[in-house]
């Protein structure tokens, strides 16, 4: 749920002083309030590991790198096909 709200971990600290503060509530509730404020419901609908994320952005940077790759030699194609001199200066 924290990851979604977009909560860094290393700052938890900051947030999770409620043995100080006891007007806070513990780290759990307070993530679950603002997850409940933002989204409008108590638990995520599909739980998502850190690395299956990470996979996830892996396949879609590579297949934009694919994609960009094959725009690239489809314009030199194209290029080469109408123009062949414009290539060889």
């Amino acid at each position: 749920m924290a990851r979604e709200l977009g909560v860094n971990p290393k700052r938890f600290g900051k947030i999770a002083n409620h043995k100080q503060e006891p007007w806070k509530p513990p780290l759990p509730v307070f993530i679950e309030d603002l997850y409940f404020k933002r989204f409008g419901k108590k638990r995520p609908g599909e739980v998502k590991s850190i690395e299956r994320v990470v996979k996830k952005q892996r396949e879609k940077k590579a297949e934009r790198r694919r994609r960009k790759e094959m725009e690239k030699q489809s314009i030199a194609t194209k290029a080469g096909d109408s123009h062949p001199r414009s290539l060889s200066r």
